[in-house]
C-alpha cells in the first residue's frame, strides 16, 4: 500500500505537532500493514528529525512544496504506471497555512474523490484509516482505537451533493445496521428528508427522524454542521462530494472542511463512497 504524506507547518513543527500525535499512536500500525510512505520534503524531514519510524524502509523522501513535491502527489494519485501510482494521501490541514488552498492542495482532494481513493486531512481520521486497513488485514483490533468506534456518544453528519445522493441512499441501505449505532445522525435538506424515508422503509419508528435535518446545502446546512463539528458535536462527517461539477454554495463546503481540519484531533471526514464502504465494513467487522 503506497500512501501519499503531507503536512503544513503547524503540524510538524515541533514535538508535539499533529503529524507526531498520530504517529505515536499509528507507527506501530503502519510497520504491520507495511504502507510505504512517500512524504513531501520538510515533511519527510520532519519525521526523520524527531526519530520517528526509525530504521523503516517504507519512508520515501519527495521534493519539497516549492520544488513540485506535493504536485507529484497529485500525479501519483491518478497513478503514472505500476511503480508510480498511489492508494491515497494523508495531507495534514492547518486551515490558516495559505498553502493549504494552493491548487496542488486541491487538486490532491479533487483526484483522491475521483479516483475513489482517501484522502485524509485530520489526525482522528489518520488514526481512523489506520485502524481501518489492520482491521481488513485480519489483525486484532487496537484498544488504542476503541475511542473512534464508540459510536454511541458520538454524532455522524451524512451529506451528499446532487448527483451523489443515489449513492449515499444505496450506503446508508447496505450499512444501515452500522450507521444506526451511533448516538445521532444529522443531514443537510433534501439528503436527510431521502435517509429518514428509507430508514421509516426498513421499520425505524415512523414518528421518530433517523437523521436530525439541516438546512440545504445552499442555504446554508453545511455552516450548521460546521458549528457542530467545531463545539465537539459531531465527530465524523462522510461527504459525498461531486467533483465534476461547480458549486454555487463552494464558500459553504469549504468551510465545513476547514472546521473539521480545526479540530483535527476530534474529527473524521471521509469523502468518497468506496472510502466509506471500507470504512462500514471494517466497523462491522470490528464489533463482531
Amino acid at each position: 500500500m503506497r500512501i501519499g504524506l503531507a503536512a503544513n507547518r503547524l503540524h510538524h513543527h515541533d514535538a508535539r505537532a499533529a503529524l507526531f500525535r498520530w504517529l505515536r499512536a499509528s507507527e506501530a500500525g503502519l510497520r504491520e500493514l507495511g504502507v510505504s510512505l512517500h512524504a513531501v520534503g520538510r515533511t519527510h524531514d520532519a519525521i526523520e528529525r524527531q526519530g520517528f519510524l526509525a530504521g523503516y524502509g517504507g519512508l520515501h523522501r519527495y521534493p519539497y512544496g516549492r520544488e513540485g513535491g506535493l504536485m507529484k502527489l497529485v500525479a501519483e494519485v491518478v497513478g503514472m504506471g505500476p511503480e508510480r501510482t498511489l492508494d491515497g494521501a494523508i495531507y495534514l490541514i492547518d486551515p490558516v497555512d495559505p498553502s493549504s488552498v494552493f491548487p496542488e492542495a486541491t487538486a490532491l482532494k479533487r483526484q483522491c474523490v475521483i479516483h475513489g481513493k482517501p484522502f485524509i486531512s485530520t489526525v482522528a481520521t489518520a488514526r481512523d484509516w489506520i485502524e481501518v486497513e489492520r482491521i481488513h488485514a485480519g489483525l486484532a483490533a487496537d484498544a488504542g482505537a476503541d475511542d473512534l468506534h464508540a459510536f454511541q456518544h458520538q454524532t455522524l453528519a451524512l451529506i451528499a451533493h446532487d448527483a451523489m445522493k443515489p449513492a449515499m441512499l444505496a450506503f446508508a441501505d447496505e450499512h444501515f445496521d452500522v450507521l444506526a449505532r451511533f448516538g445521532e445522525r444529522v443531514a443537510t435538506g433534501t439528503t436527510g428528508q431521502r435517509l429518514n424515508e428509507l430508514a421509516w422503509s426498513r421499520g425505524w419508528p415512523s414518528d421518530t427522524p433517523w437523521v436530525t435535518r439541516y438546512q440545504s446545502g445552499p442555504m446554508g446546512g453545511d455552516a450548521q454542521i460546521a458549528d457542530r463539528v467545531l463545539e465537539g458535536r459531531c465527530q465524523r462527517a462522510i461527504f459525498f462530494e461531486d467533483p465534476h461539477v461547480a458549486r454555487q454554495h463552494e464558500a459553504d463546503i469549504q468551510l465545513l472542511e476547514r472546521a473539521v481540519t480545526t479540530v483535527t484531533d476530534q474529527a473524521v471526514c471521509i469523502t468518497a463512497p468506496r472510502v466509506a464502504a471500507r470504512w462500514a465494513a471494517a466497523a462491522a467487522l470490528r464489533a463482531g
